[in-house]
């Protein structure tokens, strides 16, 4: 092999490698942040039936609603996990076995928000979206039990919320608010300290995503 043959072949690994790299990149939340922030989330949210976008707002809105600071849909948070499913991440766009809804039977190529869509019904005893604020707070909870519950049914930590979930959660806390307000962010950190007094109340800081607890 002679030397423009082997510069050849580095050169084709080198792009190979800075494509991945690339295709890497291009997923991160903050590239989704930067992607929602200056609309280039349309054509996710458009493929998205208006009932599940208002179910996506519904539930974001309950998982990290309002309080000091502002919560999941004040943020934009369903668009960030529209742009996510859009993207498959954390295998979201993967179709949903028929074995994960109640009762083994599912569409063809049903959605996690289908999934959603069917449990949340079935838990509610109807139109989740039409049931009263309480209602849906508690499908939404024993779903969220069921998922996270230790020697659960088997497969629940393959549970399509967890995955749902995820999503809304790191949009939140990628977000300027959730990073900013919601959470602590020092933009160049001082000393180091050994000893740092912690109340109830103290909120972690996001330059550190190892204090953060996801639940």
């Amino acid at each position: 092999m002679d030397n423009r043959t082997r510069d050849a072949g580095g050169a084709g690994r080198r792009q190979f490698l800075m494509a991945m790299a690339a295709a890497g990149a291009a997923l991160t939340p903050v590239a989704l942040w930067a992607q929602v922030r200056t609309g280039a989330d349309a054509p996710a949210a458009k493929a998205l039936a208006p009932s599940q976008q208002a179910l996506l707002d519904r539930v974001a809105d309950l998982t990290i609603p309002d309080s000091d600071t502002p919560g999941a849909l004040a943020v934009g948070v369903p668009a960030f996990v529209a742009l996510a499913l859009a993207h498959g991440l954390e295998g979201a766009g993967a179709p949903v076995p028929a074995a994960r809804f109640t009762g083994g039977a599912a569409p063809e190529g049903a959605t996690v928000l289908d999934w959603l869509t069917f449990e949340l019904d079935l838990k509610t005893g109807g139109a989740f979206l039409a049931a009263a604020p309480a209602a849906q707070a508690q499908a939404l909870a024993a779903l969220d039990g069921a998922a996270y519950a230790p020697g659960g049914p088997p497969g629940g930590d393959a549970s399509p919320w967890r995955v749902l979930k995820g999503l809304i959660v790191t949009g939140y806390y990628t977000s300027e608010a959730g990073a900013s307000q919601e959470l602590q962010y020092e933009l160049v950190p001082g000393h180091w300290d050994p000893d740092v007094p912690v109340g109830p109340h103290a909120r972690a800081w996001s330059n550190d995503w190892t204090a953060v607890d996801f639940g």
